[in-house]
This record gives structure tokens, C-alpha cells and sequence, in this order.
């Protein structure tokens, strides 16, 4: 873990570490998906790893949301259903936002934990090329 990291209430420790092996090294802000529906933390989603993207669909409540910048280009991606080699469709599921120098988000990145295996990946990352991005922190 880098030293500035910052890792949310409710991300759990393996996917956390998961997602900070993942990284490149800078401060990342870890953040977990959390339903605005139904408080809900387990989510099939939806990625499209050739551009970076992510929509996940609660299993609580069936409600919606887009992860970072996703749907500004949703129309363009070409999505697949996330799924766990044991073949489970549903996951923790917890951004990690890498950070540059003066705290804007340069980089995200989608990390589900299976809630059948608890096996961890990555399943969609992109580059964050524009300013500001702290709206971004909040959209997981």
C-alpha cells in the first residue's frame, strides 16, 4: 500500500490488496460499490474492458449505476457480463481511483470479489484525461 492511500468503510481487505497490487504505484483512493436504492453490496456488472467502463445492476433491488465517467461513453461500448471462472455473476464490487500529484483522478480501476469463491480481479480500467475529476469519486 502506498502511503497515502485511502481505502473505504466496507471494501473488504483482500479485494483492497487486490486492487492496490493492481495499481501503478500512485496514491489510490479505494472506494465500495454501494446501492443508493437499497444500501445493497453485491452486484452483477456489466464491463467493457477494450475501452474501460462499467454499469452495475444491484442483487438486492435490481437498481442501476454507472461507475465513474462510464455512461458518457456507454453508448459507444460493446458490454459483457462480468462472471467468476467458478461461474457466478455476482460480486463485491469496489473502485480503486489512482491519484495524481495535486489529488485529481488520473486513472480508474473495477475490482470484483466473487461472492461465491472470493477469488478477486480486475475486470475494467481507463484513463481519466480531463479535469476535474472530483465528481468522480463519488460514482461507484
Amino acid at each position: 500500500m502506498h502511503a497515502d492511500d485511502q481505502v473505504g468503510e466496507g471494501v473488504s481487505a483482500d479485494l483492497a490488496a487486490f486492487l492496490r497490487n493492481a495499481d501503478d504505484g500512485w496514491p489510490a483512493k479505494i472506494v465500495p460499490s454501494v446501492c443508493k436504492g437499497c444500501g445493497g453490496r453485491v452486484f452483477s456488472v456489466l464491463v467493457d474492458d477494450v475501452e474501460g467502463g462499467a454499469d452495475r445492476v444491484c442483487a438486492g433491488c435490481g437498481g442501476r449505476g454507472f461507475i465513474a465517467d462510464s455512461e458518457e461513453f456507454w453508448e459507444d461500448a460493446d458490454p459483457g457480463e462480468a462472471c467468476c471462472p467458478c461461474g457466478s455473476e455476482e460480486f463485491e464490487t469496489a473502485v480503486a481511483f489512482s491519484l495524481s500529484g495535486d489529488g485529481s483522478v488520473r486513472w480508474v480501476t473495477v475490482g470484483l470479489r466473487c461472492q461465491k469463491d472470493d477469488a478477486v480481479g480486475v475486470y475494467a480500467d481507463w484513463k481519466i484525461d480531463y479535469g476535474p475529476t472530483d465528481h468522480l469519486l463519488t460514482m461507484v
